[in-house]
């Protein structure tokens, strides 16, 4: 069970604020939000030598904790987000794979439930519409072009609470489902892709506003072909994900996509899979079996990376103490730049006053020792 803040003053952290870094801050809870002043009989929460970020948003994730979003039933689904919470990732949009168009669809009945109770904060669909020369760990056969008319099938099935759906845009019919997606008010991601730099910049055009994991499942960038990277990276109106795990990117493609892109357009997301959380072993990963080893999954059949292991704890500490990026950056990316993206930022993403509780407390070492969610602790700060 979950323990509420009530009305309690977090004190002495380093604080991460959208203007800065305040040293020896506080931030005061009240009931489930962000307060501007100190109610009458507050706690003190002595945090010194911390810091308190705001709770972070994946909008790229497929399930943790030995479950699967995309299959699993309810408890499951609910399992997997807990298991990322206490990770500190306290919005989260689940992310379905390929799969036949009726049971997506059914999937999508099922996740706008948790949608609507507030356990979710959307779905993704990644797949069926992309790229056979760029699949990934997606089944082939299940894959088709993004037909206007299937993609508004998702979308009703998901009755409002598809947050994004990712495409190869270059497929027939994909620049009209980018436009569809925008009249609905969906992100069009742009991923899993074959597509050239001029196919790219089309559908950044019509609409397309994300890169599904930048640099994977696309066409690496080349001096006379630069291909979706380059387009994806140089406009303004485009956010790139990143895994941050060290399998999926080479520290320079990070430092690369920072540089050309800054940290206003870089969100960081998991694309994590059942063993998030969980531990190695076999699994699977929509129809597709799947083999962690040493945190690293990989599609049994192949060899294929099949998303990753990552939650979004290690991917902000890993920006600290590897790739030295600034904690205020970092914040950005994890939480800020994804919000903002979603359309939450009048909720979360930051912490102001009104917004929900929702805030990380880190250690020197940017590991987590406290998570609040809605002003309630999905893990209570044992400082001794």
């Amino acid at each position: 069970m979950a323990v509420r803040a009530e009305s309690t003053v977090l004190a002495g952290a380093r604080v991460v604020l959208p203007s800065g870094t305040v040293e020896g801050g506080r931030v005061i809870v009240e009931g489930g939000r962000i307060a501007d002043a100190v109610p009458a009989g507050a706690a003190t929460l002595d945090l010194s030598g911390h810091w308190v970020v705001p709770g972070f948003v994946d909008m790229h994730n497929h399930g943790g904790g030995g479950a699967s979003f995309t299959s699993g039933s309810v408890d499951e689904v609910l399992k997997g987000v807990r298991t990322h919470r206490e990770h500190g990732t306290t919005t989260l949009v689940a992310s379905a794979v390929t799969g036949e168009m009726d049971f997506l669809a059914q999937r999508a009945g099922i996740l706008s439930e948790l949608v609507e109770q507030g356990d979710l904060a959307g779905i993704h669909f990644e797949g069926p519409f992309i790229s056979p020369c760029r699949k990934g760990a997606h089944s082939e056969s299940l894959l088709r072009d993004p037909d206007p008319a299937e993609v508004r099938k998702l979308l009703d099935a998901a009755r409002g609470t598809a947050r994004m759906v990712t495409l190869a845009t270059e497929l027939p019919g994909g620049i009209d489902s980018v436009r569809l997606l925008v009249e609905h008010g969906v992100i069009a991601a742009i991923g899993h892709t074959d597509a050239t730099y001029e196919e790219t910049v089309e559908a950044i055009d019509a609409g397309a506003t994300v890169a599904t994991h930048l640099f994977n499942a696309m066409p690496p960038l080349g001096h006379r072909a630069p291909g979706p990277i380059a387009a994806l990276l140089e406009d303004e109106r485009v956010t790139v994900e990143l895994i941050n795990d060290g399998t999926h990117l080479h520290p320079a493609a990070l430092e690369l996509a920072f540089h050309r892109a800054g940290a206003g357009r870089v969100a960081f997301i998991t694309d994590a899979m059942d063993a998030a959380g969980f531990g190695d072993g076999l699994y699977q990963l929509g129809p597709l079996a799947v083999e962690v080893r040493e945190g690293v999954a990989r599609l049994v059949e192949g060899g294929s990376i099949a998303g990753s292991t990552l939650t979004l704890d290690t991917a902000f500490r890993r920006a600290a103490t590897v790739d030295r990026l600034p904690v205020e950056d970092i914040v950005r990316a994890v939480s800020a730049n994804p919000a903002k993206l979603l359309g939450l930022y009048d909720r979360v993403g930051s912490l102001e006053p009104g917004k929900d509780a929702d805030l990380v407390v880190l250690d020197a070492d940017f590991s987590v020792t406290g998570v609040l969610r809605k002003g309630e602790w999905v893990v209570e700060p044992h400082l001794g």
